[in-house]
């Protein structure tokens, strides 16, 4: 893995770039810490043409984006047209805005997912799952996440395994890398640790918890995967010094 290859999601700075300025301000913070590229999701209303010309001014490049679920659906040309406008080739279906309760719902969201992703293949770009915890849950022996990807085409959905999610639901991800090999464009990277107070599960910067990042970054390359993009929701006091932390230790522990 190389350091250029290292993005921050914007999600981790979200009430930070709410309007343009902020945006702009925050973008300057994230290549101050040495970031090249950024993954566009929980900015505001800001022209896809603006965020991109700001991201260009401070040397970012734009990997990925978060599209709504809903819009990615009813509105695919629109998220086509946004990705265009951006200059980026990659998005990720963020989270289920339909009913994953039963099977028959899991394969009609797949089939939805394997249209969508038919429009974005057409068009040069890519459509990606992200997932949580949630699609852990199992139904006739296999795992939500497991009948998303057998309902669907690899040329059709590709995924952005996140690891602080897989972790929670029980999973490896180490084994679904390689499950998923050629399949795996985009990776979130989202550290694992126990609140000392509650006893629960934390977020952390990268290298600040407790997952193996050395044997999921090495999964990660054999398993084709071209974006490495730091993310973490919460935990923080300031999101820029946890990513500043995360983007320090793969730096220095992660990188060639």
């Amino acid at each position: 893995m190389d350091i250029s290859q290292v993005g921050l999601q914007c999600f981790t700075i979200r009430d930070h770039v709410k309007d343009e300025a902020g945006f702009a301000a925050s973008m300057a913070k994230v290549a101050a810490i040495g970031y090249k590229s950024v993954q566009i999701s929980a900015v505001g209303p800001i022209a896809p043409e603006t965020i991109k010309k700001i991201c260009d001014d401070n040397g970012l490049s734009i990997c990925a984006t978060h599209e709504k679920g809903a819009e990615l659906f009813d509105e695919t040309q629109k998220c086509i047209d946004r990705l265009k406008a951006l200059g980026t080739r990659y998005t990720a279906y963020p989270h289920p805005h339909v009913a994953i309760d039963t099977l028959d719902q899991v394969k009609a969201l797949a089939a939805e997912l394997q249209r969508v992703g038919e429009a974005f293949t057409a068009a040069g770009l890519c459509l990606t799952y992200h997932n949580h915890a949630v699609e852990f849950r199992r139904y006739e022996g296999k795992t939500i996440l497991e009948h998303i990807y057998d309902e669907t085409t690899p040329e059709a959905l590709g995924s952005e395994l996140d690891t602080y999610w897989v972790q929670s639901g029980g999973g490896s991800t180490v084994s679904w890398l390689k499950k998923l090999h050629n399949r795996a464009p985009l990776l979130h990277l989202k550290d694992f640790t126990i609140d000392p107070a509650g006893h629960e599960p934390n977020m952390a910067p990268i290298g600040h918890g407790n997952m193996d990042f050395v044997s999921i970054c090495k999964a990660a390359e054999e398993a084709g995967t071209e974006w490495f993009i730091v993310e973490q929701d919460r935990h923080w006091e300031d999101p820029f010094v946890a990513a500043e932390q995360s983007f320090n230790y793969i730096k220095e522990s992660l990188c060639i």
